[in-house]
This record gives C-alpha cells, structure tokens and sequence, in this order.
C-alpha cells in the first residue's frame, strides 16, 4: 500500500480541541488522563453502572452514582498516566501511541509523577464517602493498576489483569451498598474480565506487528492467525457469565432481552473481524462502548 494511503493509527490528533481550545501547559496533562480519549473512561463506567443498577435492584440513587462515576474516571485517568510512565521508552516507537505527551517530550518525568500524584490524592478523597469494607476493597485495586504495564514484559495476558482492574468498581458497587458480593456478582465480574480481554485483543491487533518488535508481549501475539476464534470464545464467556450471574442475581426476564441485544453485538463485531486491518480494529475497539451501554440497559431491563 503506497504510504499517502496508509490509515493514521495514531490515537493522538493533533488540531483536535485540546490543541484548539486549552491553554498550552494544559494539553500534555489531559491527554496523560486521557480526556481527549474517552472509550476508556464509558468502558469503565458503564459495567460499574450496570452493578449499582443490579445491587440497588432499581436506578442507583444519586450520590452512589457520583461516587463511583468519578471513582471510575479518576481511577482510569491514574492508571493511563502510570501506564505512560511504564511504557515511555516504548510508545515513541509505535505508531499508535507515538504522539504521547511524554514519548514525543510535552512533558517531563518529574511532572507527570506529580500529576499521577494528583489523580490518586483526587481519588483516594473519595475513599470517605464509602463504608470501610468498600474502602478496604477500593483500595486493593492500586498493585493491578500499577501491575498492569510491566505484565507486558512478562506474559501474554496484560489484558486479563487490566480487565480485573478496569471492572473492579463492580464489585466495590456490591461491598458498597449490599455489605458483602455475592457469587452472582463475581460471574458479573468475571464476565467483563472476559469481554474486555476479547475487546482489548482486537485492540492489540493494532499493535502487533510494533509489539512484537519490540519483544512485548499481548493476547494479540498469542492467538495470532487464530486471534477470531479465541475473541468469539472469549465474547461467548462473558455472556455465559452474565446469563448466570444476572439469573443468581434475581434479574427479572426483560434482563434476558438484553442480553441477547447484546450477544447479537457481540456476534456482528467477530463477524467483522479482519486481524490484518488495524483501522478496522480500532473501530471495533470502540464499538465496545456500545456493548458496555447494552450491559447497563440489561441490567435496567432486569430490574423491571
């Protein structure tokens, strides 16, 4: 393919409305949260909604819902910065992440770890508005936060320890308002633990080529030429998951209507798998927001 018709993989766009409308020292800082980025933060908001929707059996009230709403922002921002710590010496070299503030020098080492020093202060001061059992479990996210960029180095499933952290507010949702999780809780856990490792495949498949280069390691590399099957197999584990945890958690027969809107998502992006169109994995990547937003609107469904 001559390179003028090569898609732009980076993630970062420069003219976009940090560079339009922020001040200069601002943008390095918001695109190390990534603000300007947020699949993220709708991927790690919608599961927690979907557990306090599920926990409270009725729409959450609202100081739960600030709580963890900004808990879940703060907590992904935090661990997007650690990761750009980790990985500085690796995102100058990849096309994709090419364009971060600390690989292309926006930004300084010094700065960026007060800035995460920031983030966490925000997000620990949310720590005594729950109670200490929620607090104590809020807090044991911190080492797979930290852990998850170096697991890149050391085996194929990064995506496994992010998908645990990325979740963790679900279950934080349970210890919260219910004083203890349940198992049908922990099968709601593990199903997103599931969907995110087969959504953050497709993901890594637009890295691969870069990550192999550089002897760092993803689920992506694993699979392979097989990269289809595993991430159907691992799509049908989180609907399993969540058939049997939403039924252990009494959701009513509309949460199955749901579901299976959702399994018929998840069912259209394998079909559109194309491991050797890196643009087409990013899009697909991002149609997860929309299999986050059927998981919460399940779970409303099932409290009817």
């Amino acid at each position: 393919m001559p390179a003028s018709h090569q898609p732009d993989l980076s993630d970062i766009h420069l003219g976009d409305w940090v560079d339009r409308r922020l001040p200069p020292y601002w943008r390095p800082y918001v695109r190390l949260a990534r603000l300007d980025r947020p699949v993220g933060i709708w991927l790690t908001l919608f599961p927690c909604w979907a557990a306090l929707i599920q926990v409270s059996h009725a729409l959450p009230d609202l100081r739960h819902l600030v709580i963890f709403s900004l808990g879940a922002l703060l907590m992904r921002s935090a661990g997007s910065t650690i990761n750009d710590i980790a990985d500085r010496k690796f995102d100058g070299h990849v096309e994709r992440t090419r364009l971060r503030p600390l690989a292309n020098g926006q930004v300084r080492l010094p700065q960026t770890f007060a800035f995460l020093f920031f983030e966490l202060a925000l997000a620990a001061s949310l720590l005594f508005f729950l109670s200490p059992y929620a607090r104590i479990l809020a807090a044991c996210v911190l080492p797979l936060v930290f852990a998850y960029p170096f697991c890149k180095r050391l085996t194929h499933w990064p995506q496994a320890v992010l998908g645990a952290a990325f979740n963790w507010g679900m279950l934080v949702s349970w210890a919260e308002i219910n004083g203890g999780i349940p198992l049908g809780a922990v099968l709601m856990w593990g199903g997103a633990i599931a969907w995110q490792i087969g959504y953050d495949t497709i993901y890594a498949y637009v890295d691969v080529r870069d990550d192999a280069r550089l002897g760092l390691k993803s689920t992506a590399i694993l699979f392979g030429s097989h990269g289809k099957f595993y991430i159907a197999l691992l799509y049908a584990v989180a609907i399993g998951s969540w058939s049997v945890g939403g039924w252990l958690l009494e959701m009513s027969w509309p949460y199955a209507v749901g579901l299976l809107l959702l399994a018929m998502h998840l069912a259209w992006q394998v079909s559109r798998i194309d491991l050797n169109r890196p643009a087409l994995s990013f899009r697909l990547f991002l149609a997860n927001i929309a299999t986050g937003a059927l998981l919460a609107i399940a779970a409303c469904l099932g409290t009817l």
